[in-house]
């Protein structure tokens, strides 16, 4: 039997960013063409409306499972318990397997009450196409949660790319096929300008696609679901190939396991309140994505000469009928919310990486490790967040440039809402380490009351706002900023108390802020003068811009001494690296 492979702090967190990158990237292959040249802002709303149903409920089947699994495996193996590890293993799988079947029969079965209530009845196709995946996604997550658990990152993040890479092959080109046909047909059946295309006559190109986005959208959802089956046939393979990762002679010396009937009490108990908290976050998003879309019709209804003055260029340029607005403004901020979560989810993988570590330490009741742990957690969610918030707030005009090429009519509504997103990009991105450090030592409930306070806030807000003619999709990019502030108002201050961590905020905090400045303004005025100035071509003004402010931040980071020893050190061959930069006297 293999012996498992353990990665500390950052390594385990270095395999899960480097796959999350790999994911991203190909995401934005994925879904930027998809929404550029096959789906536009009008098909994409159907696409992102089948995912505001799907991830709710793909959340609460899945909430807290893989967190329960990861701490209770770490937990036991601290304790010398490998053989409760194991059969936590087994546990796991069947309790997974039950409530993805339940996650996924919920899906379908509101696909159509739901569409008709948020006025779009096309959109139960796509959702219907996605509902498989939650079953495939929760048995994933028994094996990811286990393998974390063994503090080995590998499994998830090799699953996580073969399902964005399996994503990509069959979605894009099955749409791209799809729609192509769809072309075709309508130029060959069209008498007079008129066609029938899925029951639906058409008097003109805009009115076919329209026809044909819930379809199209549907076939690229598709591969997203194949994609799941894949990531969850490569974790099954590995598990046939690997095993449970114990030696015999761990197996041997460990206590006989507790009951099934015991494990799986103990897995529900720290599930629980984490699945209430993520049952609370996920109402909040289905409320939210619903009121988004029916107080945009009101502003429509109450002010719709104010909005499309407001936007007229965008509209004409679009083609978009009155009937329409409501769904491309959606569309719009949908697209902006594709770039606001890169980094988020980049970052998480820290906090994913920092349960089994925070888990082992407070079980063993060691305050260095603790300490340790929730400082290094901060500060690389820092160093990374800051950065590039503040880069895509100054940024965010050229960048949806660069990845929205052909829908350069939605950049005028799109680059403000970015800008502000930018600004809180440090909120969203540490706000899911947080919590998942108070999920480590036990404190399920605080993440529970501060998401139920900040989504009261968000709703409030929300109706208030978005209903405002004046301030329309707007709405839901201040609310969403008001909504971090309060939860991590309440998360933070709890963490420290709680663990009775006392940080070094100048390390945590000052020092990446100065550096993310300093990199913020660099990829600002390189952009302008390349641009502007040097004339040269926007995408590669664009990219060199993130260069350069990407070097001076490395840069300035060093020369301002915002690297810890600890952080250094728990990088693979880290003793040596932090022995080179301790003698340049570049460690803070």
């Amino acid at each position: 039997m293999a012996e498992r492979k353990k990665q500390s702090l950052l390594t385990g967190a270095g395999v899960l960013a480097i796959a999350t990158v790999i994911v991203k990237l190909v995401s934005a292959i994925y879904k930027i063409p998809l929404t550029d040249y096959l789906l536009g802002m009008e098909g994409y709303a159907y696409f992102t409306g089948a995912y505001a149903v799907y991830t709710p409920l793909y959340s609460i089947s899945m909430a807290g499972l893989p967190i329960a699994v990861s701490k209770l495996v770490s937990q036991n193996i601290e304790l010398g318990r490998v053989r409760d590890a194991r059969r936590i293993f087994n546990v796991s799988r069947k309790l997974f397997f039950l409530v993805g079947i339940c996650g996924t029969l919920l899906l379908a079965a509101v696909a159509v009450p739901y569409s008709r209530m948020v006025n779009s009845p096309e959109n139960y196709i796509s959702m219907l196409a996605i509902a498989p995946c939650i079953v495939f996604c929760c048995m994933m997550s028994s094996f990811r949660g286990y393998y974390e658990g063994l503090k080995n990152m590998t499994p998830t993040g090799v699953s996580q790319v073969v399902e964005a890479v399996v994503k990509l092959g069959f979605g894009l080109a099955a749409t791209w096929v799809f729609v192509a046909r769809c072309k075709s047909r309508y130029a060959n059946t069209n008498v007079g300008g008129v066609a029938t295309i899925f029951g639906v006559t058409v008097h003109n190109e805009q009115d076919m696609l329209s026809a044909i986005y819930p379809y199209a959208s549907a076939v690229a959802i598709l591969g997203v679901t194949l994609g799941s089956v894949f990531g969850l046939l490569y974790l099954w393979l590995h598990y046939k190939r690997k095993g449970f990762g114990f030696t015999r002679e761990e197996l041997v010396n460990s206590p006989p396991p507790k009951s099934d009937k015991v494990l799986r009490n103990q897995i529900i108990k720290i599930a629980a309140p984490v699945a209430l908290s993520s049952l609370i976050v996920n109402v909040s998003n289905i409320i939210d994505d619903t009121m988004i879309r029916t107080r945009l019709a009101h502003a429509m209804e109450v002010g719709g000469d104010v909005i499309k003055s407001m936007y007229a260029y965008s509209l004409s340029a679009a083609g978009t009928v009155q009937e329409k607005v409501g769904d491309y403004l959606y569309g719009t901020h949908a697209s902006v919310l594709n770039i606001k979560n890169l980094v988020p989810t980049i970052v998480m993988t820290v906090g994913i990486s920092a349960i089994p570590m925070l888990a082992t330490a407070w079980t063993a009741k060691n305050r260095r490790e603790i300490r340790k742990t929730v400082e290094s957690t901060l500060r690389v969610s820092m160093m990374v967040a800051l950065p590039a918030g503040l880069g895509i707030a100054a940024l965010s005009k050229p960048i949806l440039e660069l990845l929205y090429s052909k829908q350069t009519h939605m950049i005028p509504i799109a680059a403000p809402m970015l800008c502000v997103y930018g600004f809180g990009v440090f909120m969203f991105s540490v706000a899911s380490p947080i919590t998942n450090m108070l999920q480590a030592v036990g404190r399920m409930d605080i993440p529970l009351k501060s998401v139920a306070i900040g989504s009261i806030v968000k709703i409030i807000l929300n109706f208030v706002l978005i209903g405002n003619p004046k301030i329309n999709i707007n709405g839901a990019v201040w609310s969403t900023m008001v909504c971090y502030v309060v939860m991590l108002s309440i998360n933070f201050t709890a963490l420290l108390k709680v663990t009775k961590v006392r940080i070094d905020y100048s390390s945590v905090f000052i020092k990446p802020l100065i550096a993310a400045i300093v990199c913020g303004l660099a990829a600002l005025y390189s952009h302008s003068l390349l641009a502007d100035r040097l004339l040269l071509n926007a995408k590669v003004s664009t990219v060199l811009a993130i260069c350069v402010g990407g070097a001076l931040y490395a840069v300035t980071l060093l020369l301002i001494k915002g690297i810890a020893r600890d952080d250094v050190e728990m990088l693979p061959k880290g003793e040596k690296f932090a022995k080179v930069l301790e003698k340049f006297g570049l460690l803070g």
